[in-house]
């Protein structure tokens, strides 16, 4: 085997490597916010102590956004391990608030709801790592979008629009699943230039952040259409 040959057979096994951490990161934070989720949901003290003090629960959000823009700003300054404990908390923080799911819907309707994300997910970010396609221009417009969405959910808080709603829930599936292509993409070509582990241990950390988030989200979005209200 030539030099060049075997320089190159490391990077796609560091590329690899790196990839098959990011998909076990995110599951794992997945894990730790169901657990925690349905932990919650099943303790009337812990209920009531979080979604009954409007103080706590608006500030359990506010250190959940602290946490992933620390995360995402701070990811060259800190090491692997911190900012793992950092996803992993926040991956916990982020279960106290979604424990409202498990309040809402029927456990059948969530586990149905959630293979369906899986397979949204997968195939999604199967097309992101495999595609020749440059997917900049449609990640780029998933984010503007991202963004008007969000101002328009802050604007139908004060309307109530049934219509606008449904209009919204339907646009958030399309945004996430453009962006699980393209942060998987992104992530493939992070990874293609890192030549050391703390900067894998970095990008796999980043990259798992960033999927879970657009798990999380698909998820919400598609319950929205696919769960059954409790009575």
């Amino acid at each position: 085997m030539s030099y060049m040959s075997y320089e190159t057979a490391q990077t796609t096994a560091l590329r690899n490597g790196i990839m098959n951490r990011v998909y076990a990161w995110m599951t794992a934070g997945l894990f730790v916010t169901g657990a925690v989720a349905s932990f919650v949901a099943g303790s009337n003290a812990l209920v009531s102590l979080i979604f009954g003090n409007p103080i706590l629960f608006f500030g359990l959000f506010i250190v959940q956004i602290v946490a992933v823009i620390g995360v995402s700003a701070g990811i060259n300054r800190l090491s692997p391990a911190v900012a793992t404990a950092i996803f992993m908390a926040y991956a916990a923080l982020n279960g106290l608030t979604m424990a409202a799911i498990f309040l809402a819907y029927t456990q059948a309707s969530i586990a149905s709801t959630f293979f369906v994300t899986a397979g949204a997910f997968g195939a999604m970010s199967l097309y992101g790592y495999t595609t020749k396609r440059d997917l900049t221009t449609v990640g780029n417009f998933a984010i503007m979008a991202l963004l008007g969405l969000l101002i328009a959910s802050l604007v139908n808080l004060f309307l109530h629009s049934a219509a606008l709603y449904w209009i919204l829930t339907y646009a958030g599936v399309l945004i996430f699943v453009a962006l699980t292509a393209w942060d998987t993409q992104r992530i493939k070509r992070m990874a293609a230039q890192v030549s050391d582990e703390t900067s894998a241990g970095r990008v796999a950390v980043l990259g798992a952040l960033r999927l879970y988030l657009d798990f999380i989200n698909l998820f919400i979005y598609l319950l929205r259409i696919l769960g059954v209200r409790r009575n």
